[in-house]
């Protein structure tokens, strides 16, 4: 940090901790603090300072003074992001604003099935919070006992109930953010139709806090399920999961609530990272699929899914399969798809990535990618899976054993894989952003006139760029 900046930031900082309560400001840290490095371990740096607000008001005055003094605020949630976009740069120029302490439900409202809830609350809390009053907040992914509702909602997380529920942006009825000049937008209404000009809280979904800060949310809610069928199939190839995919759209009535892809390769990994698990099918086949379909009311739910899975005998292509009998069991089969991704990283560094391409080209995309992989380093071990159903496939890649140079084969698999995705006119981000590791792939694939409508919107809300700068757009 230069010395200029120096003065500047200490001026400021100082100022806060003399007018914001007794530990507001942070300016002391050990490198392995979350704020000093991502969850992956990808992304390291060392922040100027974190600043954690207890209420709107403290981060309107922390966000304030930051801009008018021109420095870089980074909005700062649970840790969890893959993509960079939290973590501060290793020159220490920028400060964490941290939305910890925000982390009260001041609101549920039952009858209208909503509620508000401040940006700091852990997604955990937030779904406990509606299942105490017999609702449920659908949102849900591994990271959901760590990550913050505020960060979901910047960087519309899906996650595994995104069929049926949608993501983070279908769930968020108003918020309220604390723009990058300090200013307060209260836009919490709890409306379902509200048609009056442009749906301003949309800008900020997904944009991973480079238009201003989240500081709480008026969310949707929907019934508690009361009964949950959950099964484990066996499958001979992608096509047959996605034919299976179909076939569970329409014969479940539309009450199918998660479908997940997992590789053989990947139940092998969760059983090295999780002692005692077991495997749910001995039928070892490529691929498997782990489907959930939910229900409250007066639907007979577990009959409808067993005349379902019985139906399925006449497809070649499904070749075993398990209904769970009980929570213990299925919540085993939910762990398998955790401990495929607890055993990736258990081997060490690899390629992640998050990818989307149409539902009916999903299964020609792993081929093609599998086979452009394959001749391109045979002793790599792809990884696809996911909830597959929206498009959104997670392709990962472990190195071969004794790889030495690993981030630059990384880096030309990762090439090769955003090159089929353009080939499939696909996404590279389905989920996880973009923030600092996704910005260049992004900027080269965005056309003119898309890159031109988003300069003007980070324009017209941040002239100073001091929010979140270097994610999604270059650093000035």
């Amino acid at each position: 940090m230069n010395s200029s900046l120096s003065t500047v930031a200490a001026t400021v900082l100082a100022r806060l901790d003399e007018t914001l309560e007794p530990g507001s400001v942070l300016l002391h840290f050990d490198p392995s603090s979350p704020y000093c490095h991502d969850w992956s371990g990808d992304y390291q740096g060392m922040p100027i300072a974190v600043l954690r607000p207890r209420t709107t008001e403290d981060a309107a005055i922390m966000v304030r003074q930051c801009s008018e003094a021109g420095l870089r605020l980074i909005p700062y949630g649970g840790h969890t992001g893959l993509v960079g976009g939290a973590t501060p740069i290793r020159n220490g120029q920028e400060i964490l604003l941290s939305l910890e302490r925000m982390n009260r439900v001041p609101e549920i409202d039952p009858l209208n099935f909503s509620m508000v809830v401040e940006a700091g609350c852990i997604l955990a809390n937030v779904q406990q919070a509606a299942l105490d009053r017999d609702l449920l907040f659908p949102l849900s992914f591994g990271a959901a006992g760590s990550c913050q509702i505020g960060g979901a909602i910047a960087t519309n997380a899906g996650g595994v109930n995104v069929l049926r529920y949608g993501m983070a942006r279908d769930l968020v009825l108003g918020l309220e953010v604390v723009l990058p000049d300090g200013r307060i937008w209260n836009g919490l209404k709890m409306l379902r139709k509200d048609n009056t000009g442009y749906d301003l809280k949309q800008l900020f979904v997904g944009a991973e806090g480079t238009l201003g800060v989240i500081t709480a949310a008026a969310l949707r809610l929907f019934p508690r399920p009361t009964q949950t069928e959950t099964a484990f199939l066996a499958v001979d190839s992608v096509g047959t999961a996605m034919a299976l995919y179909a076939w569970s759209r329409r014969g479940l009535s539309d009450l199918l609530s998660a479908f997940e892809l997992i590789p053989h390769v990947g139940v092998e990994l969760a059983m090295e990272a999780i002692p005692g698990l077991r495997r749910p099918l001995e039928t070892h086949t490529p691929y498997y699929i782990l489907l959930e379909a939910s229900a409250s009311g007066l639907v007979n739910l577990k009959e409808l899914v067993e005349r379902f899975l019985e139906s399925l005998l006449e497809h070649e292509g499904v070749l075993d399969g398990v209904l769970t009998s009980s929570l213990a069991q299925a919540n085993a089969l939910w762990r398998i798809r955790e401990g495929m991704v607890e055993g990736q990283v258990r081997r060490g560094k690899h390629l992640r990535t998050d990818v989307s391409v149409k539902i009916s080209q999903l299964a020609a995309f792993i081929d093609a990618m599998d086979a452009r992989l394959h001749a391109f380093s045979p002793g790599a071990l792809p990884l696809a899976y996911g909830h597959v159903g929206d498009g959104n496939v997670h392709f990962n890649v472990l190195p071969p054993e004794g790889m030495t140079d690993v981030d630059a084969w990384l880096h030309q698999c990762e090439e090769i894989i955003f090159s089929v995705v353009d080939a499939f006119d696909g996404s590279i981000s389905a989920e996880h952003g973009i923030g600092r590791k996704r910005r260049e792939a992004f900027r080269s694939r965005a056309s003119a006139v898309q890159l031109d409508m988003l300069e003007r919107i980070k324009g017209a809300f941040d002239p100073q760029r001091v929010m979140s700068p270097g994610r999604i757009f270059d650093a000035p």
